[in-house]
């Protein structure tokens, strides 16, 4: 390979920006071949066929040479023929390998595939996250869905990994939360009703690995800033998704390997982290690294604790549930060195602001990202977890901490059995997996690497629209009034300097309020991303008691909330005496699960939205989340900005964002003197204090412990019996979905698209939130009509997040977000679109069904970043129900273009320094899709799409592997591995 570089190819620490090192040493090409190793009997036609494939990069930014990369080399169909040449998998050529692992008592702990038993020198250069695949590779090869070939490449990362190969890799198991939960286990039981219709047996429908499916997404702040909040969100949340738990009851106990944790059990990855991780499975003597897949994108937060994981599609997630490997991009790994250590004050969530920024800049999409250096001594595990977390944000697969002596401290701490302990240490030192900073480090090749001096972060926040646009905290009154002044985009809102002053004088609940432009009507400590960080949750706690000793009292307006990601906060809040001193300044507990973060903020109190609404305020919202696209937090809330919980209650007391920390007061005390940050702001040293002292193993043992026995809520449901699905045509919460109905034994092939009518011209940046949004249903829209013509009250709506077993709901929310900007409405905004036949202005969903009804296929037409944000399976089924065959857009997300091909939609690129508006396209054309026969269509080829007016312009066509060529032919990933279980029936 032309250079990758080294972790010991260091630079000097930066401050706030990175020090980028690109591939700039060459490797020799002489080093031992596998084969050397394991003699002849590997090579057979499979490795030959395998070692063709070759896949894109799902880079976000960019299609540029994709097609050179994958048409530079021959990709024959004998790629599929070779994966199905063999009708039953063989012995695995790797036994040589299995190797004994002693234990301390003398005993066994089991046999484990031994990478020190390849005697490759290539090993101890491979990044450790490589080092997980490869012993995936080596432990599930069995000459039939993992190849010998496959092992070679993963070996020989530092070649092909540049070359972009396609790899299989089978994780160890799966985690859903309910919102994509829901639909999953939906698809599950459609595809038993369909397997029994093709003659073949239901229960060969059934998980092949464990699932854990954590009920976290459906909890609202109902009621917030009461002492009762808790009990009563989780009754209104028990009211009205009953149906919806039933059904999730029904799945645990129809399919194996399937396990559901109740609804007020906490936050899906902090429970992930707290509990469920195993960091090295013991199966059936058996020793092999925890490794999973999750159809949440923030799944990423258990690469924290040394265990890979990254947010796939929920279709993908399915297959993977079946047994299917998943087909992945060999990826490139950035080296992310860390030296130093923070300076007092600042906190994690600074730190992972700061890392998401560099990260973006530098162009980490479709990589792994691997955190080394001396830096880590200082870095303890919760910190680690909370920069995993938010690898979406910097565009990464993974942010992956090798596990070291601080993960194994965190599992005591967090109440794993000590043998456990022991065992996971003796196979990771054994398998070349454990970091020890106490000894020199061997040399590890990366792809590029970047350096962060710790001392030089300084405390931000993140905003107004995206996560990765962040503030200095010291800039912060700077940067919002250039806010209110740029033009509308991600970092303006266009107002008026005449009207930037406005004061709004109000009554709210019989006294005077106020409030401007900035002014703070939400404020939330939530999300895992910081509820899983003991430091900065006792932060804020003592924050909130000093604030109140000296007098200092969060105005009754602002909505606060505290939704602790487990019971294990709450514990630890109580313990050391500081909850009382949240719940004063209004931060009571609202529930366990994630809440404002994925816009489950509840209603803000009518006068306070009266006043925005009625004097068209810009008013604000302040998270310890992930996410603030537009749109998602709240309705109301036009700036939303994540901060670090400490920060969150800052915020809160000074009821703005318009304000200057560093020299204004946050308020006056009860003595009338003024009040700054600084007089209310713990040392590290209080905050070490307090962690140490209040929290126990006891908490997370006591807390886990009952954890599947659930509450009398969820013992109280009565849930459905049957390996079949009894569905109810009157539900609107679980519904039969069409996608298997009437399937064929074979594939139907690929239908033109031909004089295809845009029903969207979109611009750059579209999200998930604006195809498929998550929260509540607009009072005007399609799914508000169609919910209400079947007598539900609206105040039994919930949110579109909860109504994704319903296909009928999720097919009219789709494109449904009321900030969605369509060009085809010429500046206004939400979630219409014109009817190019006629010319009328309608509805999406009311124009895609006119046009489905008259036989018209439809396109997208979109800009750069098309599907970034949370990985949703509706934003790609929702389209495909709407009739959407193909979408060309400047660049896709990795996630949901894998979520397209799944649905059997066209990705489509345009190519590099053109779109739609380049080309003159402005929607109202015809679009004829000019694809070739099956049998000639190529991953990452150009494709010509042509118009009714003359113009034709070359796309990159965004299939990137010949497997994915195959689930297009059969319609979608889950067509396919229907067929194929069915036909193994």
């Amino acid at each position: 390979m032309s250079g990758a570089t080294t972790g010991a190819a260091a630079v000097a620490p930066v401050a706030a920006s990175a020090t980028v090192s690109h591939r700039s040493s060459s490797i020799a090409s002489d080093r031992p071949q596998i084969s050397q190793n394991l003699g002849s009997a590997w090579v057979t036609g499979h490795g030959q066929a395998s070692l063709w494939r070759r896949m894109s990069s799902s880079a976000t930014i960019g299609c540029a040479n994709v097609s050179q990369r994958l048409l530079a080399r021959p990709v024959p169909s004998a790629y599929i023929l070779t994966r199905k040449a063999s009708s039953s998998a063989s012995e695995n050529p790797f036994k040589n390998i299995l190797t004994d692992l002693p234990s301390s008592d003398g005993g066994s702990y089991g046999k484990y595939y031994s990478l020190p038993a390849l005697n490759d020198p290539r090993v101890d250069r491979l990044p450790y996250s490589i080092r997980i695949l490869l012993e995936s590779a080596l432990r599930n090869c069995d000459n039939f869905q993992v190849l010998p070939a496959d092992v070679e490449k993963i070996l020989d990362w530092e070649k092909t990994a540049p070359q972009q190969v396609e790899i299989p890799f089978k994780p160890a198991r799966v985690l859903l939360q309910d919102f994509t939960g829901v639909p999953a286990v939906v698809d599950l039981a459609a595809m038993r009703d369909a397997m029994k219709s093709l003659g073949g047996d239901p229960n060969a429908i059934n998980p092949q690995v464990p699932v854990d499916l954590v009920i976290d997404h459906s909890v609202q702040v109902d009621v917030a800033g009461s002492a009762n909040a808790v009990e009563q969100n989780m009754q209104f949340e028990f009211d009205r998704n009953s149906e919806r738990f039933a059904f999730l009851k029904w799945g645990a106990k129809a399919f194996q390997n399937m396990r559901v944790v109740p609804p007020g059990s906490g936050i899906v990855h902090q429970v992930n982290l707290e509990y469920l991780a195993r960091v090295v499975f013991s199966h059936k003597g058996l020793l092999y690294p925890d490794s999973l897949v999750g159809t949440d994108s923030h799944t990423t937060m258990i690469d924290g604790l040394g265990v890979a994981g990254w947010g796939v599609g929920g279709i993908e997630a399915e297959a993977t549930m079946l047994g299917q490997p998943m087909s992945m991009v060999l990826p490139e790994v950035v080296g992310f060195k860390l030296t130093g250590k923070l300076q007092p004050g600042v906190t994690a969530t600074d730190l992972v602001l700061t890392c998401t920024a560099m990260l973006r800049q530098h162009g980490v999409v479709g990589k792994f990202v691997e955190f080394h250096g001396d830096g880590m001594r200082h870095l303890a595990l919760a910190d680690r977890a909370t920069i995993a977390n938010m690898a979406p944000e910097y565009g990464a697969t993974m942010g992956f901490f090798p596990v070291d002596d601080a993960t194994l401290a965190y599992l005591k701490t967090s109440g794993r059995d000590e043998s456990t302990v022991k065992m996971v240490e003796a196979y990771l030192r054994a398998n070349k997996m454990f970091v020890d900073y106490n000894e020199p480090q061997a040399e590890r090749t990366y792809s590029s690497t970047l350096d962060l001096d710790l001392s030089s972060v300084e405390p931000c926040i993140s905003g107004p629209k995206r996560p990765h646009d962040r503030v200095p905290l010291r800039t912060m009154k700077e940067d919002w009034h250039a806010c209110l002044d740029n033009p509308v985009g991600f970092k303006g809102f266009a107002l008026p300097k005449e009207q930037q002053g406005k004061v709004v004088k109000f009554d709210f609940n019989g006294q005077p309020a106020e409030l401007r432009h900035g002014s703070v009507v939400i404020a939330a400590i939530t999300s895992c991303t910081n509820t899983s960080n003991p430091s900065v949750m006792l932060g804020a706690a003592l924050v909130a008691k000093k604030a109140s000793d000296l007098g200092l009292q969060v105005k009754p307006w602002v909505k606060t909330s505290l939704a602790p990601g487990s019971g294990v906060v709450t514990k630890y809040l109580e313990k050391s005496g500081l909850l009382p001193s949240l719940e004063k300044q209004g931060f009571h507990v609202v529930g366990y699960g994630c809440t404002t973060c994925i816009g489950n903020s509840g209603e803000i109190a009518e006068s306070v939205g009266q006043a925005i609404a009625e004097n068209d305020l810009v008013a604000a919202a302040v998270l310890s989340g992930n996410r603030n696209f537009e749109g998602r937090v709240h309705p109301q809330t036009r700036a939303n900005y994540l901060a670090s919980p400490p920060l969150v209650v800052a915020y809160a007391l000074a009821g703005t964002v318009d304000i200057d920390f560093t020299t204004e007061p946050i308020g006056t005390g009860s003595d009338g003197k003024p009040v700054f940050l600084c007089d209310i702001w713990p040392t590290s040293a209080e905050v070490a204090a307090v962690v140490e002292k209040s929290v126990l193993p006891e908490f997370f043992r006591s807390t886990y412990e009952s954890i599947t026995r659930g509450n009398d809520l969820w013992n109280g449901l009565t849930a459905p019996e049957g390996a079949l699905y009894d569905w109810s045509p009157a539900s609107t919460y679980i519904h039969e979905p069409p996608f298997f109905k009437g399937i064929s034994k074979d594939p139907p092939g690929v239908a033109p698209v031909v004089d295809a009518n845009c029903l969207l011209n979109l611009g750059d940046s579209i999200t998930t939130d604006h195809i498929s949004p998550a929260g509540s249903i607009h009072k005007d829209s399609a799914a508000a009509r169609y919910l209400t013509e079947r007598g539900v009250a609206r105040k039994d709506w919930n949110s579109y997040g909860s109504r994704r077993g319903n296909d009928e709901v999720m097919a009219r929310g789709t494109f449904a977000n009321i900030r969605i900007v369509n060009k085809f409405m010429e500046g206004a905004v939400g979630p219409h679109t014109v009817h190019v036949p006629s010319g009328e202005k309608m509805f999406i969903y009311d124009a895609a069904m006119r046009y489905k009804e008259a036989g018209v296929p439809t396109i997208i037409l979109a800009g750069a970043e098309y599907g970034s944000g949370s990985s949703r399976d509706w934003a790609a089924k929702g389209p495909y129900l709407q009739g959407v065959k193909a979408v060309i857009a400047k660049s896709f997300e990795r996630i949901h273009r894998s979520n397209l091909v799944g649905m059997g939609i066209i990705p489509l690129c345009f190519k590099p320094g053109q779109d739609a508006e380049s080309l003159g396209l402005t929607g109202y054309e015809k679009f004829s899709v000019h694809l070739p026969a099956l049998k000639d269509i190529k991953p990452g080829m150009d494709v010509e799409v042509t118009t009714d007016n003359g113009k034709k312009f070359t796309t990159t066509l965004r299939f990137d592997t010949q497997v994915e060529l195959t689930y297009f032919e059969n319609g979608g990933i889950l067509h396919y591995v229907l067929r194929s279980l069915a036909k193994d029936s």
